[in-house]
């Protein structure tokens, strides 16, 4: 029989099994300090009295026990935070990952950087939600490891985490890298986080070599020349991945990237031998990915990419302001190069066969204008193509379009009219760049605004109330760009149609936009207009047209004055206290205090407040009730004598209504007004008054007199 010796344990290891978080929670120990020995007995002598007084250690115990005992708390929360990371509760999991920074400082740094680190790249299949706390709290973790110098420990577990499928933990990994990139040595810098994203770039799954596009812009400007180099051909790579979402995250970042490396190195983008390719290489990848056979989520970022390469060209002008005339003549002369070759790229994005894509670039116009307002002939070439853009087949391209109108005019470039012979902007699709520079073609240039503002008779015509609503909101901003006659000639006459529009979002849309055109033509014109659109409006069927007229009110008021007040608006005014719904008639009372502070007490008496006195008067008590709440908000807007002699009898009075509804309305307008007054207004005419309501039949009448007598007498207290 043979015996079989059992093999000899294993010694046991130094570090733990970071793969079970038992071993984490178990071997968590404080370091609690001694408690320091009571304080020694001092005897002192007192004349023939000797005493001995001992300095009280108490206090130092007491200190030095409740330290340890918040020390053990913690312990204790860091140790049910870990448990929490292996439970089965996703929600559970979820909240100790967003607590990574308490568990780091139970366990210190060195502990955090052994163990919790690897425990956590250990568990890098859980659930996204837990995965995106992980990534965010990861982040925070720099002053957990031991600082700066040893950040880098933080990317191993991130680094797994950038290329996880789902993009929202890739996005948090990204920023908590970016974040902890800048904490980082040179060196570190170099090794860590730039060697990390050349793995990405080539790792064989595709959603790390995502991540690698959005890191390649950020890590640009601290690389070195052959870094620089070695990641332009790896971005280069990425560009033409096969996997198309790979080349949609490039395309996103390719601008970013081209000006960083403008921004990063100016002019030697140009003159530098070993920085030449930059420029040119970005610039065939954004053509590349702006080509048509491209997927559209590709071509989509191109508008965007556009405005990135057009501010980079300008700061390369900005910049070229300190060169030698040599050299400023030669970057000049490369900015017109890559100008003419970017321009028909966005012709192209307008003429996509894919709406969204044309979409993009209207919504994105305003940005490409003004990134290329300053580079020689651009805006010749985009403002026809931005025209294209408002008679676009799509009503939602149309209305993106509209939307970006007043912005592209106050670019305030000038440009050849439209259909002028001499721009070679108007013809070949719109992206010739005229070079011809003689005085006699200048002298036919015109602002953007004025050559925009012929297109919008058109526009009140369009088939879709989205594009005429657009309109209504941002044509008005083109009135101080025109001046007085451009904008009676021009842009008064589109603007009435739109206040005739059938549409009442179209007429609402062009009274709240008003102002900017009053400013410039005055009142008269618009005046017999604006009037008939308004009441019209007020009494439209749909309530928030008519509550959002109302609201308007005022602001009409304080542009153009008491004059435009009429007895029919004055009505109208009034008559809202009187609607069916409720947020109508106390947006009504509020619109009759503000006008009364806007046209002052002396109007709000002669035309306002005999028509609410005649409403006091009315039948529906629901009326009457209005029109209290209103004469009460009023006489807070009016000199303390009117409203003594106009206002306060009238309320006074109304405590006499026969519906109890009324009655408390009146005692709840009462302390609206009784501060307004003095003293003895106060004690002659208000507490009699709620004195016998506090007596009514009615309880809520009782208890609201009550309650304001009491709120009043706190108020005079205060006062005195």
């Amino acid at each position: 029989m043979t015996t079989t010796q059992a093999a000899p344990p294993p010694p046991p290891s130094d570090m733990p099994d970071v793969t079970d978080t038992g071993t984490i929670i178990g071997s968590i120990k404080l370091q609690h300090q001694p408690l320091e020995p009571a304080s020694p007995i001092l005897v002192t002598e007192d004349g023939n009295d000797t005493t001995m007084m001992q300095i009280d250690g108490n206090n130092n115990t007491n200190n030095a026990a409740a330290a340890v005992e918040e020390d053990e708390e913690e312990e204790e929360d860091a140790l049910q935070t870990i448990e929490k990371l292996r439970s089965d509760d996703l929600s559970a999991r979820v909240e100790a990952a967003r607590k990574l920074p308490s568990i780091a400082l139970a366990l210190g740094p060195e502990r955090t950087r052994d163990e919790l680190l690897p425990f956590l790249s250990d568990g890098i299949d859980d659930e996204d939600e837990v995965l995106e706390a992980i990534a965010v709290s990861l982040g925070g973790l720099v002053p957990h490891v031991g600082g700066a110098d040893y950040a880098s420990s933080l990317l191993t577990p991130l680094e797994l985490l950038l290329a996880v499928e789902e993009s929202v933990v890739r996005e948090k990994a990204a920023a908590s890298v970016i974040v902890i990139s800048q904490s980082l040595s040179g060196a570190d810098y170099t090794h860590e986080f730039v060697g990390m994203i050349g793995r990405l770039a080539n790792k064989e799954w595709f959603t790390a070599r995502i991540s690698a596009c959005t890191l390649i812009a950020h890590a640009f400007p601290k690389m070195g020349p052959e870094l620089r180099r070695t990641h332009l051909e790896y971005f280069a790579k990425l560009c033409k991945d096969d996997v198309p979402m790979v080349r949609r995250i490039a395309s996103k970042n390719l601008g970013t990237l081209f000006y960083t490396v403008v921004d990063t190195l100016g002019a030697a983008v140009f003159f530098d031998k070993s920085n030449a390719n930059y420029s040119l290489t970005l610039l065939d990848l954004y053509e590349l990915l702006a080509g048509g056979d491209q997927p559209d989520s590709v071509r989509l970022h191109t508008t965007e990419n556009c405005v990135c390469f057009g501010r980079a060209m300008a700061l390369m002008l900005e910049q070229s302001s300190s060169s030698t005339s040599l050299e400023k003549e030669e970057i000049m002369s490369r900015i017109d190069a890559l100008v003419k070759r970017i321009l028909p790229l966005i012709a192209a994005t307008i003429d996509d066969r894919s709406w969204r894509v044309r979409w993009t670039a209207a919504s994105k116009f305003a940005d490409v204008v003004h990134a290329f307002k300053t580079l020689h002939g651009a805006m010749d070439a985009l403002v026809p193509n931005y025209e294209k853009l408002l008679q676009d087949p799509e009503a939602e391209v149309r209305t993106a379009a509209t939307y970006n109108l007043s912005e592209v005019a106050k670019t305030k470039a000038m440009v050849y009219p439209a259909g002028w012979s001499g721009a070679g902007s108007d013809s070949d699709n719109g992206m010739d760049i005229d070079d011809d520079d003689d005085e006699n073609k200048n002298t036919h240039r015109i602002p953007v605004a004025q050559r925009l503002v012929t297109r919008l008779v058109g526009l009140t015509e369009d088939d879709s109330v989205n594009v005429r609503a657009a309109l209504a909101m941002v044509a008005t901003e083109l009135a101080p760009l025109l001046g007085k006659d451009a904008s009676v000639s021009n842009l008064l006459p589109p603007m009435l149609l739109l206040l005739r529009d059938s549409s009442s979002e179209v007429r609402l849309n062009i009274i709240s936009s008003l102002s900017l055109l009053n400013d410039v033509i005055g009142t008269d014109l618009l005046h017999q207009s604006l009037l008939p659109a308004i009441l019209d409006l007020a009494d439209d069927g749909k309530w928030r047209i008519r509550l959002a007229v109302i609201e308007r009110i005022p602001l009409l008021a304080k542009q153009l004055g008491s004059d435009f007040f009429d007895d029919r608006l004055l009505g109208l005014c009034v008559g809202w206290l009187g609607d069916d719904i409720s947020s109508i008639r106390e947006a009504a009372a509020k619109n009759l205090q503000e006008l009364t502070a806007l046209l002052g007490t002396e109007w709000s008496v002669q035309n306002l407040f005999p028509r609410v006195r005649q409403v006091m008067e009315h039948p529906s008590y629901l009326r009457r009730m209005n029109a209290v709440q209103a004469t009460a908000l009023m006489a807070t807007a009016m000199d303390v004598n009117s409203a003594q002699v106009e206002v306060l009898p009238i309320l006074l009075e109304m405590h006499y209504d026969p519906v109890p509804n009324v009655r408390f309305n009146v005692a709840k307008g009462l302390g609206i007004v009784g501060t307004v007054f003095d003293r003895s207004v106060y004690q002659g005419q208000i507490v009699p008054i709620l004195t016998l309501m506090e007596n009514d039949p009615d309880r809520d009448v009782r208890y609201f007199a009550s309650k304001t007598k009491e709120l009043l007498s706190v108020a005079f207290e205060k006062s005195t």
